[in-house]
């Protein structure tokens, strides 16, 4: 039985409340208004179609939402069918173990989803047995592998035959279709591109134009014909002109609605006391490998050093520092280049 039907049902069409109800353990921070823009584009792009890019700062979770944006449209029914696309094999591989570990073990999920959760658990991570296995004495359909996985065939289950897939953006992309047990041909209806780019596509022109062209064409057309498939991209800037910063420009590629975010949206005014915080920091970490000293100045002059600034994820910081704008200075101090790219999605010049 459904544990709590009322709160199955309240996180059908909210994505948000979604996360927060079954994968409190990844989303224990605040959210920060970037996070809200993301979750409202990954809700409409499932619910209602589009395209949507998004550039967000390394680390900020991009992945995790978009793993569990792929199991919120599948447990509802939202979309027979999900591509995830990495930017290698690799990578997309990761995605859906990442996947397949939360369907295995989420107890939040168990506890309101059983027509998905007890099959699969039924398997004792044995793909083996898949073949095999009956409810009320039909097969359920069930497939596990090292690519792919078909949800169980359930009768009266919204995410009954629902199926996600993975592939690296440079591999085979084209003709995905799937055969239900009911005679219909499905293809995909919704892609999640993650991250498509890594760093030394991201300096070769030539990687960069033919992972765009895939995009474009392979991708964009795996619904077939006479339909639009719906796909949220996340990624990072890494270079000028790469495909990233491509897929966000609204003048090259209206159709995606690009945005993009940042760690830090405004420096903090006061240059002197940050320039004495550098110093102290770079001293204290060549001679001992910390910088608990910088932090103390930093905690006794944080008004002032703080003035002015205007950081995207207040609760993005470690534990060896005291605030999100420190967090993000000591990143800038650490490798000026990679900030840019990495954080900021504005690269330098090479």
């Amino acid at each position: 039985p459904v544990e709590d039907a009322g709160r199955k049902e309240a996180c059908r069409l909210n994505f948000r409340l979604f996360c927060e109800t079954y994968f409190p353990e990844v989303y224990a921070l605040n959210w920060s208004e970037d996070h809200l823009r993301a979750i409202s584009k990954i809700e409409q792009a499932v619910l209602k179609g589009g395209l949507f890019a998004l550039a967000m700062s390394r680390g900020s979770g991009k992945s995790s939402l978009t793993e569990t944006a792929a199991i919120w449209a599948m447990l509802y029914g939202h979309r027979e069918f999900v591509v995830i696309v990495g930017a290698s094999e690799s990578a997309a591989l990761e995605i859906l173990d990442s996947i397949k570990t939360e369907l295995e073990v989420n107890e939040h999920l168990a506890a309101d989803f059983p027509e998905v959760m007890f099959p699969i658990r039924c398997l004792d991570g044995i793909a083996n047995r898949c073949a095999g296995q009956l409810y009320k004495g039909e097969r359920t359909r069930i497939s596990w592998t090292a690519s792919e996985i078909v949800l169980p065939t359930i009768v009266g289950a919204a995410s009954s035959g629902a199926v996600v897939r993975v592939a690296g953006i440079t591999g085979r992309i084209r003709g995905m279709k799937y055969k239900r047990p009911d005679g219909r041909t499905v293809r995909p209806e919704f892609v999640i591109i993650d991250d498509p780019q890594t760093s030394e596509s991201a300096g070769s022109s030539e990687q960069t134009r033919k992972r765009v062209r895939v995009l474009s064409g392979d991708i964009l057309g795996l619904a077939g014909p006479g339909r639009k498939i719906a796909g949220v991209l996340p990624c990072t800037v890494i270079r000028p002109g790469d495909m990233a910063e491509q897929m966000l420009d609204r003048s090259k590629h209206p159709e995606w609605n690009g945005e993009r975010c940042r760690m830090i949206y405004k420096f903090p005014k006061n240059e002197k006391l940050w320039d004495k915080y550098a110093d102290l920091r770079a001293d204290e970490l060549r001679e001992k490998g910390t910088f608990a000293k910088a932090t103390e100045f930093y905690a006794s002059h944080r008004d002032e050093m703080d003035e002015g600034a205007e950081v995207a994820w207040p609760s993005r910081y470690n534990h060896d520092e005291i605030s999100a704008v420190q967090h993000a200075m000591n990143l800038k101090l650490t490798d000026e280049a990679a900030f840019w790219a990495e954080y900021q999605n504005e690269p330098l010049a090479e």
